[in-house]
């Protein structure tokens, strides 16, 4: 008998009763049940948050900056009410932590007090950052806590941009602020600039002015030390002059009255006197021209007679030719001895007179040589002395004329004497206080010399620094100017336009390729294998693996095999049938190659169905728990939650060698979108899982077909 025609008569027994009917039923929904109820359940979680019960404390108590009102933490909860991400209920802080601990709420969110005073503080010198308070109670559920980690990271997200518009638009209306402000500085430092410039000529000119008040301040200072000298020996010769005339005044006032009897009863000879000394001065006078008239005169001739001797002499008395017979009787006056100074024909007689009177006239001539060269020296002083002698004659010739009255006037000099000491005293007196003064002064002027020159110094540092300050005030106002161009001004549409860039900068522009559409459909490619295996593991708890009359009768190993497994086969193409049937009209799975994916799972049961029979033939009722333990190592590496990179190493090492990675990566692209890749391979991965299954079925019935004492009496019975 061929194996199809076993594979019918292997079904036909579930046809004789109603038990076997409804087990016939039951293998064709349990996929159904495992794989739409789980997909139903897990169907689109995140889309009923809303019922899930949230306590919500609103302790918020506003604040203001700038004369605005902040209530942060009443636009928070508007925000998430009309959100509806949870069922908000807003209750005490009291009344949210016993609901969270008793399980009445799933979560709370906590606004504190001073929520919008942080958040104002971004304005202020000590700028804080707010805190939401989330309270989850993972003993209630530990899915939820996971799940308000993600809602509540976007509700503060939300409130760090709303909180960031304010501070930014407060930032580019400061802005503004300071593009005006750097526009009048810049104002200012133009101006600033032409006043430096004004303020630099004038430096200059005080420098010029200060050098020139410190050389007059030194002239001063030095005219001054003069000044103080003479009024120093001013102030000596005061004194001595006040000393002088206050002698003669004494001495005056004590002889005047002796005097004045003499000289009313003398006046006519005092008159005489003083004639003749008038007269004696002119005589003297006369004398004294001719003296300076004739001097030259008398020099010339005193040097002629003085040459006349002296060549007289030398012709007499040297240059004579000697006597030959001299005649001592006729000689008056022998000289036995005559010297070689007079010659040999000198005369005797005459010759030493001549000599002595050589010697005169040479003498009378160096006198008027040197009375001529006197008068010549002192020119000046004979002149003063003329000039003295006049005033002498003169005075004389006055004494004369007033000599009758000269007892009358001695009363008046004796006044004016007097008058002449009081002033004198006077003088002296205010000659101290000028020389003081005047030392005052050339102390005061030594300081300002010395001030002037400090000053003066102080004015060069001050002309240098206002170089620099007028190349750093140039620098300035080209810098501000510059700058007024770079400071942004801007309107209000262009504010808030930056204030909403800037406030949230980096938006997430998700987009999947291809996307699955709810939690569902993502699960589908990992719980619709899981749903196809424990159909094929049910079928065999009530179908034999191996069919017994082939056995019996002897039939060939991959008969018994392929006998085996068709009806398996046949009952899990239903199981599909009926699986993505419910799921596509009943549930809403989409699916992107529809007919790719039917085709696929016919494969994946076969495969699975060809697996499991070999398991159970070839350990009996052992092999229906190692197709739990594979199933479990199946779901465990798969990577149908999550990524099979993120459990540990294990279940990494066995995910090549297990087909469902390869069905659960298949069923994604089939059904989600994407490249056909993993589907051939999945596809021959499959295949060869079912060809080498069969193959050890066959080779299980070949074995089977030999009875032994272990299948006689089996150590295990299921």
């Amino acid at each position: 008998m061929r194996s199809p025609k076993l594979a019918a008569l292997e079904l036909t027994r579930f046809g004789r009763g109603r038990l076997p009917r409804a087990a016939l039923v039951a293998i064709l929904l349990l996929p159904l049940l495992y794989g739409a109820l789980y997909l139903w359940s897990f169907w689109d979680p995140y889309g009923r948050l809303d019922r899930l019960p949230v306590a919500l404390v609103n302790d918020d108590k506003g604040a203001t900056a700038e004369g605005r009102k902040i209530a942060a933490g009443d636009e928070i909860t508007r925000g998430l009410r009309d959100s509806k991400v949870f069922a908000w209920h807003e209750v005490s802080a009291a009344e949210a932590r016993e609901g969270v601990e008793d399980g009445s709420y799933y979560l709370s969110l906590t606004m504190p007090a001073d929520l919008s005073e942080r958040i104002a503080s971004s304005s202020g010198d000590a700028p804080e950052t707010g805190a939401l308070q989330v309270a989850t109670n993972d003993a209630n559920n530990y899915i939820v806590g996971q799940i308000s980690r993600t809602v509540f990271s976007e509700i503060r997200t939300a409130a760090s941009t709303n909180a960031s518009r304010s501070f930014l638009d407060r930032i580019f209306i400061s802005f503004s602020d300071i593009h005006d402000a750097t526009a009048k500085a810049a104002k200012g430092a133009d101006e600033l600039r032409g006043g430096i410039g004004k303020a630099q000529k004038g430096s200059k000119d005080l420098v010029d002015g200060l050098k020139t008040a410190k050389e007059g301040s030194g002239d001063l200072a030095g005219g001054l030390k003069k000044l103080g000298t003479g009024a120093s020996d001013l102030d000596t010769g005061a004194q001595q002059v006040a000393a002088g005339t206050q002698s003669l005044a004494d001495k005056i006032n004590a002889m005047a009255g002796t005097v004045r009897p003499y000289l009313k009863d003398n006046g006519k000879t005092i008159g005489d006197s003083a004639r003749r000394v008038a007269d004696s001065s002119q005589s003297i006078r006369d004398n004294l021209g001719l003296l300076v008239t004739a001097a030259p005169g008398a020099a010339t001739q005193a040097r002629q007679a003085s040459d006349e001797l002296n060549s007289l002499y030398t012709e007499r008395c040297e240059n004579a030719p000697a006597d030959p017979d001299p005649d001592p009787d006729t000689d008056p006056d022998p000289d036995p001895a005559p010297s070689a100074a007079t010659g040999g024909g000198a005369d005797p007689s005459a010759c030493p007179p001549l000599k002595r009177a050589r010697t005169a006239a040479a003498d009378v001539a160096a006198v008027a040589d040197d009375v001529n060269a006197l008068l010549k020296k002192n020119s000046g002083a004979l002149k003063e002395l003329d000039g003295r002698l006049a005033t002498l004659q003169k005075q004389a010739k006055a004494l004369a004329e007033h000599a009758p009255k000269l007892d009358e006037d001695l009363e008046t000099a004796v006044t004016k004497i007097n008058a002449l000491n009081s002033g004198a005293q006077k003088v002296a007196e205010g000659a101290g206080r000028l020389r003081t003064g005047l030392t005052d002064a050339e102390k005061g002027s030594a300081g300002l010399n010395t001030g002037v020159g400090k000053l003066s110094t102080g004015a060069n540092t001050l002309d240098g620094g206002l170089f620099k300050l007028a190349d750093g005030s140039t620098e300035l106002a080209g810098g501000l100017n510059d700058g007024v161009g770079k400071i942004p001004d801007y309107d209000k549409t262009d504010r808030d336009r930056r204030t909403d860039v800037m406030a949230d900068p980096v938006q997430l522009a998700s987009r999947s390729l291809h996307g699955a559409p709810n939690y569902g459909t993502g699960f589908a490619p990992y719980f619709i294998p899981l749903s196809l295996w424990v159909g094929a593991m049910v079928a065999y708890m009530l179908i034999q693996p191996l069919n017994r009359r082939a056995l019996a009768a002897g039939a060939s190993a991959w008969r018994i095999a392929l006998a085996g497994w068709l009806p398996v086969a046949a009952i899990g193409l239903l199981q599909v049938g009926a699986l993505i049937s419910v799921l596509h009209w009943a549930i809403g799975l989409e699916m992107a190659r529809a007919a790719g994916t039917v085709g696929f799972l016919a494969l994946v049961t076969c495969c699975f169905t060809a697996i499991v029979q070999w398991l159970n033939a070839r350990f009996g009722p052992a092999g229906r728990i190692l197709v739990l333990a594979l199933l479990m190592l199946q779901l465990t590496s798969a990577g149908g939650t999550y990524p099979v990179q993120t459990s540990p190493g294990f279940f990494g090492a066995i995910h090549p060698f297990l087909p469902m990675s390869y069905v659960v990566d298949a069923l994604r692209r089939l059904i989600s979108g994407g490249g056909l890749g993993p589907v051939w391979q999945g596809c021959a991965v499959l295949a060869a899982f079912t060809a080498g299954a069969l193959a050890l079925t066959a080779l299980s019935a070949r074995r089977k077909q030999v009875w032994t004492l272990d299948r006689l009496h089996p150590e295990l019975s299921l």
